[in-house]
């Protein structure tokens, strides 16, 4: 199968995976507002995803793509080490990488905060693809989900349930905007998440960006790498990519803020308005109690099976 742009989809494997070469992009920080450079350096077996700040001294600014260095969840999630460095807005990254099944890789940063680039995981996934995608002779590592864990808060839950492939379902209500409400599912693997959930932008609402820049969010927000929403109407001159971008957006944020249990997840997600903060609530309470898990090295053949069941916009209450 390929994509649209002739290349061949990557397909899941039981081996570790990490890229050729290293690939470089630069762009802004959504969030500061500064430029930034960032550098993915292949990585060796066993490795794991681990993030570096370069603008810092020595090795005082890795830190480890995982679940308890989560230390902030206000419009996006930011890492945050034993020296007081952090790393803000890594899941649009992430979401690339578990979409592509990469275990191993050095991402580089000279800032604190990723690029944003088009607000979706699009540019990632072409970068690392450019890159290239090596197997090694290591085992993947799962995370299996052995029974149903839930979080709930007032009107927001996520759950994650036992299945033999990784699923995530999310449902979204935003009122009476152009949003409104919308649900959707996807089994997550390479063809999926590239065709459906890549290419997802972020978005945010026209009213609320006074108030995001007086407290240090979305400086460097526009039009270019963000879906905008006033009341019933998209700013965006092109529109939106589909109909119900929302909702899939939603959706790859969830699947790189789980990536960051440590592995890819074999277990059914469901998230009711659920966002970073809840996500990273729930992998904690997974990890909270060792029955509720355990570590397999192996890949159930319903994996690579169905790509996706999403829904269009789903209709008003």
């Amino acid at each position: 199968m390929s994509d649209r742009r002739g290349k061949a989809a990557a397909v899941p494997t039981a081996s570790r995976r990490t890229i050729v070469q290293a690939i470089r992009c630069e762009g802004i920080g959504l969030h500061t507002g500064k430029p930034v450079a960032m550098t993915l350096v292949p990585a060796a077996p066993g490795t794991g995803i681990v993030f570096r700040r370069t603008d810092v001294p020595g090795d005082t600014g890795v830190l480890p793509a995982r679940w308890d260095r989560v230390t902030q969840t206000m419009h996006a999630t930011l890492l945050s080490n034993a020296n007081g460095v952090t790393l803000s807005t890594v899941e649009h990254v992430m979401a690339a990488l578990a979409g592509l099944g990469i275990d191993d890789i050095l991402v580089a940063v000279d800032g604190p905060e990723l690029p944003i680039m088009d607000g979706s995981s699009e540019p990632f996934v072409f970068l690392l693809e450019s890159a290239g995608l090596r197997d090694s002779e290591q085992p993947r590592r799962y995370l299996k989900i052995r029974r149903t864990v839930s979080i709930t808060e007032g009107r927001k839950t996520a759950s994650l349930s036992p299945a033999d492939h990784f699923s995530v379902s999310v449902e979204i209500d935003f009122g009476d905007t152009a949003v409104a409400r919308q649900s959707g599912a996807v089994v997550v693997n390479p063809t999926s998440f590239k065709t459906e959930i890549s290419r997802a932008r972020t978005f945010g609402f026209l009213e609320e960006v006074n108030y995001l820049r007086a407290n240090g969010l979305a400086l460097g927000g526009s039009l270019d790498n963000a879906v905008v929403v006033s009341g019933q109407s998209v700013m965006n001159p092109e529109g939106l990519r589909f109909a119900d971008e929302f909702v899939r957006h939603k959706i790859l944020d969830c699947i790189g803020d789980l990536y960051l249990a440590g592995g890819p997840v074999l277990g059914a997600f469901h998230g009711v308005r659920s966002g970073h903060a809840l996500n990273n609530k729930l992998l904690r309470a997974v990890f909270a109690d060792p029955a509720n898990y355990e570590w397999v090295e192996a890949i159930p053949a319903v994996a690579v099976g169905a790509p996706m069941d999403l829904p269009a916009v789903a209709a008003r209450a």
